[in-house]
């Protein structure tokens, strides 16, 4: 078995400076750079909020950021800890709702796939509000709840899982042979099940609620990652390219994900 050295060194070689593999992934992570680069000074402090394994805040880093990556999953610090050494990149077991009591401001914060997991995404929301500089701005990347993969994977086998039905037996055993496994390039938590299924106009209405306002918005793929068609596109990296081509032209609706940059309303 490979070190978590081993696996850094060999991924950033193999993905040419990304640690993600995916094309829908690093098409979001260069979505979250390029944001930042258009938008807050060179060298600015980004709070990365559920970092995991701190994919993020690494690649943030690499390009000049200071970055504090937070998690209330030990298991993953631990993780993220051990994959990096650059300087100005740190991470802490905390949450976020801890960090309001250092009354520091951030120039920038990333909440990416982390608002699906929470039962009350608000209440994260007022305290990212309260991190931030009023000139800051917050990267939320969350699944399209009505897309592609929220309604044909995601809420069928969390709904087999629940019943623990003899199929949901027989698929896990399925995904297991083909080498699929509960944890995300991102993070290795033990539970990484969707609460919240936003679709555009959620999103545009909770940031809303919550005295932010959406000023980029942007797409993820299309069906790359929805079975069968995730049995190809997994190993046919062109395929995921045409996948995520595909999604940028058609509606919103039929995206896999949203990506979008939020300024606090003045």
């Amino acid at each position: 078995m490979k070190t978590l050295t081993e696996r850094k060194m060999n991924t950033t070689i193999n993905n040419k400076g990304y640690e993600f593999d995916r094309i829908a992934d690093i098409k979001r992570l260069d979505f979250i750079l390029q944001s930042l680069q258009q938008s807050v000074p060179p060298g600015s402090s980004v709070l990365d909020v559920g970092c995991g394994n701190g994919v993020i805040s690494r690649h943030l880093g690499k390009h000049g950021f200071n970055v504090f990556g937070i998690d209330v999953s030990e298991k993953t610090i631990i993780q993220a800890k051990a994959l990096t050494s650059l300087p100005n990149v740190q991470f802490k077991v905390i949450s976020a709702e801890q960090l309001v009591a250092d009354g520091k401001k951030y120039d920038a914060v990333i909440c990416s796939e982390v608002l699906e997991h929470l039962k009350q995404p608000s209440l994260l929301l007022k305290v990212l509000y309260d991190c931030l500089k009023d000139s800051g701005k917050l990267i939320v990347t969350v699944p399209n709840g009505k897309g592609p993969r929220e309604v044909l994977v995601t809420k069928p086998v969390q709904k087999m899982q629940t019943t623990n039905s003899l199929l949901w037996r027989m698929l896990f055993k399925f995904k297991t042979m083909l080498g699929y496994s509960g944890a995300t390039p991102q993070s290795a938590a033990d539970d990484l099940s969707h609460i919240q299924f936003f679709s555009k106009k959620d999103l545009e209405q909770l940031s809303t609620n919550n005295q932010f306002k959406i000023v980029r918005f942007a797409k993820s793929n299309f069906v790359d990652d929805v079975f069968p068609f995730s049995l190809f596109t997994r190993r046919i990296k062109w395929l995921q390219k045409v996948d995520s081509k595909i999604a940028d032209l058609l509606p919103y609706q039929f995206t896999g994900g949203f990506f979008s940059m939020w300024a606090k309303e003045k």
